[in-house]
C-alpha cells in the first residue's frame, strides 16, 4: 500500500552522569577524586534512502530511540558513548514538528543527511571539581536529559510537472505513453490511488520529470473523495498540466471542469494555483459534434495566458508538439528544485519542562538570584557564547516571566543577575 504521511516519536539518548569516587590505594590513604564522566546519548539522525518510495515501514514502528550514554566510573574511566539511531526515508520526505506543523527538514536537493536530535551530553566526574579550597568533592554533574519529539513525516514527490485533472480524463494514459512509467490503467474512477512518476525524454531537449497526482473532484481540497490525500505532492511542481476530456465523455463540461480544478488549488494553496499551467484538451479521437470543444477551450483560457493543446493520449496525436511545450516553458523558470525552508529548529524549541524556579534579591550581596531545575535545565542546553543561544537566553527569560519578575522586584539597569554562577548585568 502507499503511504505518504506517517506520524512517528522519536528520542535521543541521555548523557550519561558522572560519577563520584575516590582514589583507594595501599599507602594512599586521602586519595584524590577520580570520578569519570559519563558517556554523550546518542544522537537520532534521518537519512535518505533511494530505495524508499513509500512511509509505509513507519505504519508499523512509530517509535525510535538513540541509546543512553553510559555513567562514568571509578579510576577516571570514561562512560561509553550511546549508539546513534539513522531512520531512512524516501528522498522528497519533509519532517515536521507535530504540534505546530512547523518544518524542521526537508529530505530533498543537498538535505541527504541531517542531524535531528542531539544526545544529552555526558555529565562531568568529581575530578573536575577539585579546587584548591575543595578537594574532596562529593559531587559530579548529572547528564544532559535527552530530547524528544513527535513528528509528521510527509512525502511530497519530487516533479518537475504535475498533472491535473478529474478522475478517468486519461492522465494514467498519457503518462504511459510519454514516459517509462506503467500506471495501472482502467475504466472507471479513482484507478489511480498513488501518485505515478515518470521521466519524459526528448530529442534536443533536457526532459524533465512529471507526476500523475490521483484525480481531483471538487471539494477535494476540503477533505472530499480522495484526491485530497495526494494535493501535497503538487506542491513541488513548477507547471500544472491540466488534462481534460474535451469529448465530453462522460457528459461533463471541459470547461467547468478546469475552473472546478483551479478553484481546488487555489483553496489548498493559492501559490500553486498561481504556477505557470497548460491545458492538454484530451480524448480528440472521440469528438464526434459538430461543434469544436477545442475552440471553445482556447477561446475561453488563451486570452488569459494559459495555451491549449489538443492531444489523443490513445492515438499519439498531439503528445510531441505538448511535451516541448512543456519543456519550453520549463526552460523559462528557475532551476533550482522547491526545497522547504526550516521553520522550527528542535534545539532553540526544545521544551524545559514545568519545574519549579524561584526568582528573589539577596540583599547581602545585592543582587537578583534566579535558581530551580527549570534554569539550570535550560542552562544546560543552550550555548551562551553563540548569538543563537544567547537570543534563545533572552528569550527563555522573558517567555517564563522571569523578566516580569525581575521588575516586580525593582531590578534597575546595571544590577546583577546570578544563575547558578554565572552573573549578568540587568539592562533592558
Amino acid at each position: 500500500m502507499f503511504a505518504d504521511r506517517a506520524k512517528i516519536f522519536v528520542k535521543s539518548g541521555k548523557g550519561g552522569d558522572g560519577h563520584v569516587s575516590f582514589r583507594r590505594e595501599k599507602y594512599v590513604p586521602n586519595g584524590g577524586p577520580d570520578g569519570g564522566d559519563g558517556g554523550n546519548g546518542g544522537s537520532v539522525y534521518f537519512e535518505v534512502d533511494e530505495g524508499l518510495n513509500t512511509l509505509t515501514d513507519f505504519r508499523h514502528i512509530r517509535k525510535y530511540s538513540a541509546q543512553n550514554g553510559q555513567e562514568g566510573g571509578k579510576r577516571n574511566c570514561a562512560g561509553k558513548n550511546g549508539e546513534d539511531i539513522t531512520i531512512k526515508v524516501p528522498e522528497g520526505t519533509v519532517i515536521k514538528e507535530a504540534e505546530s506543523g512547523k518544518v524542521i527538514a526537508d529530505m530533498s536537493g543537498e538535505n541527504r543527511r541531517v542531524l535531528l536530535l542531539k544526545g544529552g551530553k555526558g555529565g562531568n566526574g568529581n575530578q573536575h571539581y577539585a579546587t584548591s579550597t575543595m578537594q574532596a568533592p562529593k559531587y559530579a554533574q548529572p547528564g544532559q536529559p535527552p530530547m524528544e519529539l513527535e513528528l509528521i513525516l510527509e512525502l511530497k514527490v519530487i516533479a518537475d510537472v504535475g498533472l491535473v485533472g478529474f478522475p478517468n480524463v486519461g492522465k494514467s494514459t498519457f503518462l504511459s505513453r510519454v514516459t517509462n512509467a506503467r500506471p495501472k490503467i482502467a475504466n472507471y474512477h479513482f484507478t489511480t490511488l498513488s501518485p505515478n512518476l515518470g521521466v519524459v525524454d526528448l530529442e534536443d531537449a533536457k526532459g524533465f520529470v512529471i507526476a500523475d497526482i490521483p484525480g481531483l473532484i471538487e471539494g477535494a481540497s476540503e477533505g472530499v473523495g480522495l484526491g485530497h490525500e495526494f494535493l501535497r505532492h503538487i506542491e513541488r511542481t513548477k507547471v500544472m498540466v491540466h488534462i481534460v476530456d474535451a469529448a465530453s465523455t462522460e457528459g461533463r463540461d471541459p470547461i467547468e471542469d478546469i475552473y472546478a480544478i483551479n478553484k481546488e488549488l487555489e483553496a489548498y494553496n493559492p501559490e500553486i494555483a498561481a504556477r505557470p499551467q497548460i491545458i492538454a484538451a484530451n480524448k480528440i479521437d472521440m469528438i464526434y459534434t459538430e461543434d469544436d470543444p477545442v475552440a471553445r477551450i482556447k477561446a475561453e483560457f488563451e486570452p488569459k495566458g494559459i495555451p491549449v493543446y489538443p492531444i489523443s493520449a490513445i492515438s499519439g496525436q498531439g503528445l510531441r508538439e505538448l511535451l516541448y511545450a512543456i519543456q519550453n516553458k520549463l526552460d523559462g523558470l528557475d532551476d533550482e528544485p522547491i526545497v522547504f525552508e526550516q521553520e522550527y529548529d528542535p534545539e532553540e524549541h526544545m521544551a524545559v519542562g514545568n519545574e519549579p524556579f524561584t526568582v528573589e534579591y539577596d540583599a547581602e550581596n545585592n543582587e537578583y538570584v534566579v535558581e530551580g531545575p527549570r534554569i539550570e535545565k535550560m542552562l544546560s542546553y543552550t550555548n551562551l557564547e553563540s548569538e543563537k543561544g544567547f537570543r534563545f537566553f533572552q528569550n527563555f527569560l522573558k517567555e517564563n516571566g522571569i523578566l516580569k519578575q525581575l521588575e516586580d522586584l525593582g531590578i534597575e539597569e546595571g544590577s546583577t543577575v546570578r544563575m547558578y554562577g554565572l552573573s549578568f548585568d540587568y539592562y533592558k
